[in-house]
């Protein structure tokens, strides 16, 4: 028994050492850096846009390389392509210009000892003037008014579970179930509450796109909110694997479910629950009756600002890349965000699902909101690009503030989280 117990020991150190002999490089060999003219990347109308291309191993240049690039307005089929040889792996690429607000993209790579290096950066002309090309409907404010009346009529039915093994030193988390949109049907989210006793601000942290099983959300707490993280598709995350799988199969392309039908189409029941999410965090009684926010990134981007939009009960909001913006800037040469409904790749530009989604785009309910806001994008983000992200926050006329880091795409430095925290904490009082 001594002897199986030293050999499986040394099968423990012996693949520690091998996993600690093949840890991922956290940054390529070579690299290709692309610099704009100017810090910020913007640029104003008509004036051309030139970007400097390094190619750089060990951080210094790498001579006699060729590069190969493509570069036209953001998303859209390229206006050039070319080759380009760097003496001394530097060089530069004029992109041209645009006489519209909007955005061109660089694409760059090359090939060095048989591995391929890519890089692209987005620059922007007049990006603070880039206006929406969705309609806005006028029974839009009517619609949703409708919507909310008759889904206060469902009963919450709140089921809530203490969980003690996912809670913390100082966090409480429960999972909860809540009853939305049709008798007996739910969607699931996770509630930390600081263990303090205490009132708090409200903090309701939608998801992002997906069928994913979520899990607590703890920082929030942490910082002084009662928080709901949830989900979107009744899927709990307590379900067994199988049953997950199978769930997830269904729902591919959850966007598109009834998107010819304004009344059935899949996110209104979405955008309901966070209405309910909202009815659910302040019958708590540890609310501290005065502040409701809402932050989430990409999808959650998105229904934060559709709550902000359909639910004057918010009070502020800190919204990342929303998804679900402009959709119809591919129907008019140029680009939208996820899930590029009516790009080519999906055909879906019948003029029933045109109509249903200008009830749904996020843009529309940017125009609504009158509460400040918090907002951040990054400008190499090809998932909600920010032709599509830039729409809806120009369409917000409300008291905001916008942090824009150029080098960022589908994802956010800790730093700006950080600084939206501490926004929503500034405006909610807490110390």
């Amino acid at each position: 028994m001594k002897l199986l117990s030293y050999f499986s020991l040394f099968l423990v150190l012996l693949t520690a050492k091998t996993n600690a002999q093949n840890t991922p490089a956290p940054i390529k060999l070579v690299q290709i850096m692309l610099t704009a003219d100017y810090p910020d990347w913007n640029y104003k109308l008509n004036e051309e846009a030139t970007i400097k291309v390094s190619v750089l191993k060990y951080g210094s240049p790498v001579e006699n390389v060729e590069i190969e690039y493509q570069y036209g307005p953001e998303q859209l089929n390229p206006e050039k392509k070319g080759t380009l040889a760097l003496a001394n792996g530097v060089g530069e690429i004029n992109i041209g210009t645009m006489n519209i607000p909007g955005f061109r993209q660089l694409r760059v790579q090359t090939k060095i000892d048989g591995y391929v290096y890519k890089n692209e950066i987005n620059v922007g002309f007049a990006p603070f003037e880039i206006k929406p090309t969705v309609n806005l409907p006028k029974d839009f404010d009517a619609f949703w008014e409708k919507a909310k009346a008759e889904n206060s009529k469902i009963p919450m039915d709140a089921v809530v579970n203490h969980k003690s093994e996912l809670s913390t030193a100082n966090v409480d988390v429960y999972l909860v179930r809540l009853q939305n949109y049709k008798l007996g049907q739910y969607f699931y989210g996770y509630l930390s509450k600081p263990k303090d006793d205490k009132k708090h601000p409200v903090l309701f942290n939608p998801p992002g796109a997906g069928v994913k099983k979520i899990v607590p959300v703890t920082t929030y707490a942490e910082k002084g909110f009662i928080s709901f993280t949830t989900e979107i598709h009744g899927v709990s995350p307590e379900i067994n694997d199988a049953d997950f799988e199978s769930t997830r199969a269904k729902l591919k392309d959850y966007w598109a479910i009834h998107l010819d039908d304004k009344n059935n189409y899949y996110y209104k029941k979405v955008y309901l629950d966070g209405v309910r999410a909202i009815d659910f965090l302040t019958s708590l009684p540890e609310f501290d009756q005065k502040n409701i926010v809402v932050t989430g990134g990409s999808q959650g981007g998105a229904l934060t600002i559709v709550a902000a939009g359909i639910d004057k009960r918010v009070n502020y909001i800190a919204s990342f890349y929303p998804a679900l913006s402009d959709n119809t800037g591919y129907l008019n040469n140029r680009s939208a965000g996820w899930p590029f409904m009516f790009s080519d790749k999906y055909q879906n530009n019948t003029p029933e699902k045109i109509k249903t989604m200008e009830y749904y785009d996020v843009v529309n309910f940017a125009r609504k909101i009158s509460i400040p806001g918090f907002y951040s994008t990054g400008y190499n983000d090809n998932t909600c690009s920010p032709t599509s992200t830039l729409s809806a926050f120009n369409s917000v006329k409300a008291s905001k503030e916008i942090v824009i880091t150029p080098i960022s795409a589908h994802w956010r430095f800790a730093e700006t989280d950080d600084k939206s925290i501490q926004w929503l904490q500034e405006k909610c009082g807490i110390e």
